[in-house]
Formats: C-alpha cells, sequence, structure tokens
C-alpha cells in the first residue's frame, strides 16, 4: 500500500535537502546520493558492500536511461548473469543482500519513489 504523498519530511543528509514521505521514500529520485544511500541502509540495517553498490548502480542506471523504476525481475536477471547464474539463483541471492526485498530495502535505498505495486519477481 503507498503511502499519503502530503506527509513529507525533509532531512539533511550529506549536505543535501531531501523530502521522504511518511514510509521513508524519497519523493525525488534526482536527489539520491551515495550519502543518502548510506543513510538509508543503516535505518534498514545493512551494511552497504560492493554487490550492494552494483546492485543499486544498475537500479540508478535503470531509472536515468528509462526514467522507471526497474522491475524486480530485471534486477534479479542483472544478479544472476553478474554471477553465472540463472534468474532464480540471482533471486535468492539478492534476498541474501536485502532481506526484507526489493521494494522495502532496495528500492528505499536506491532512492526510487515507493512503488505503488508489490513486485517480488
Amino acid at each position: 500500500m503507498r503511502t499519503l504523498p502530503d506527509k513529507i519530511s525533509e532531512e539533511h543528509i550529506g549536505g543535501h535537502t531531501v523530502f521522504r514521505d511518511e514510509a521513508g521514500y524519497l519523493t525525488d529520485p534526482d536527489d539520491w546520493t551515495p550519502a543518502v544511500a548510506e543513510k538509508f541502509a543503516k535505518e534498514e540495517g545493512i551494511v552497504l558492500g560492493d554487490e550492494h553498490w552494483a546492485i543499486l548502480k544498475f537500479m540508478r542506471d535503470y531509472l536515468e536511461e528509462h526514467r522507471i523504476s526497474a522491475d524486480a525481475r530485471l534486477v534479479f536477471k542483472y544478479i544472476g548473469d553478474r554471477h553465472g547464474e540463472n534468474k532464480r539463483e540471482g533471486r535468492q541471492r539478492f534476498f541474501e543482500l536485502f532481506p526484507y526485498g526489493y521494494t522495502k530495502q532496495a528500492c528505499k535505498i536506491a532512492g526510487m519513489r515507493q512503488p505503488r505495486a508489490w513486485s517480488t519477481g
């Protein structure tokens, strides 16, 4: 369920002002910075490693190119391809990195707006 867009909070992260909806997602993905990712990951109990950053970069690049968030299945395929695995194995690897899922953690940390649908791939 999406939150109400009128409940916006303002935060200062890494020298920038960002605006978040009541679920903690950025209201403008263009406000995203690596410092934002670090802060949001810490809130989710995740310490970002190289594999996390590769996924976040894929998601950000996809957003930049297509102006929409990548579907979870594309992210799982990317991870599988990155490791010479299939999409199912990529999905398993993904959930080891983001245990609460694509929408709850990866999209939030990557600076996406809160997705309308809760796709898990």
